[in-house]
């Protein structure tokens, strides 16, 4: 494999017509800190654009995904808002950075090439955001996943509430997202959240490579031509409920809860929530 960039929350290697996007931190459990998500839409306009690419494996180092939101590296985008929340330009910002941060997600989403996701260990919160992007996505049997942003206050706004309803249906996903319960790789299976399992983090990866390279023999204008037809009856409604959703979180998300959800992080302790 060759890697063309060196960047911060990601590696990125080209070998075959195949990518592999691999997060790698720098945070615990490659947490999404502002790195990823400025890294995010660059790599994947850069994977996009390159004819040599024709399939990307997305994959994370270690014994984990992805834990999602690093809290802590990204509490001081979360500061003007919770410190004036009553003010429109703090809001007006805050409602920006929702933006920019959606369209890491939607570059994934958007790839006109095929993306791979191999999940081992924990997918929490932005990291299930992240995985509903790609087109395919496969676990290891030690897998576990969660819609947790309920747990810390925050109504997902990443893509999970738009994307999810065409992969596990609305039922699940109601039941996932306004419980932030646990799932192991064997339920997301069986719900249609994976589309499959294998035994181990080797295991998975060299399936979604398998995979990928299936896709890469195949021609690449009728791939992206597929992707844009599937794309099409859904993109509409996914891009109407992330611009809510965006909207939702500027006028409503800033609260006391949010506050103490950030302090127990940071405190290492359950948060208790007032609903205020």
């Amino acid at each position: 494999m060759t890697e063309q960039k060196s960047w911060n929350a990601f590696t990125v290697e080209r070998e075959d017509n195949i990518a592999q996007v691999t997060l790698i931190g720098p945070s615990k459990g490659n947490a999404m800190g502002p790195d990823f998500w400025s890294e995010l839409p660059e790599i994947f306009a850069d994977l996009d654009a390159d004819p040599e690419v024709r399939a990307i494996v997305i994959a994370g180092s270690g014994k984990h995904f992805s834990f999602g939101l690093d809290l802590p590296a990204m509490s001081g985008e979360f500061g003007a808002v919770l410190a004036d929340k009553a003010q429109a330009g703090p809001r007006t910002k805050f409602h920006d950075m929702i933006k920019r941060m959606q369209s890491g997600i939607n570059a994934v989403a958007d790839c006109r090439k095929p993306v791979v996701a191999a999940v081992q260990g924990w997918c929490i919160g932005g990291g299930v955001d992240l995985i509903t992007a790609a087109d395919i996505r496969y676990a290891s049997a030690d897998a576990k996943f969660s819609i947790r942003e309920v747990k810390v206050a925050i109504v997902a706004d990443m893509g999970s509430l738009a994307r999810l309803p065409a992969i596990i249906g609305d039922g699940h996903l109601r039941e996932l997202a306004l419980t932030g319960k646990d799932i192991d790789a064997a339920r997301a299976e069986k719900i249609g959240l994976v589309n499959d399992v294998f035994e181990d983090a080797d295991a998975v990866l060299a399936a979604a490579r398998a995979t990928a390279k299936e896709i890469a023999l195949n021609p690449p204008l009728v791939v992206h031509g597929i992707k844009d037809v599937l794309d099409h009856t859904r993109s509409a409604s996914v891009n109407d409920s992330l611009r809510y959703v965006a909207a939702w979180n500027a006028a409503f998300l800033p609260s006391q809860d949010l506050t103490e959800a950030i302090t127990a992080v940071f405190q290492k302790r359950p948060p208790v929530f007032q609903g205020e």
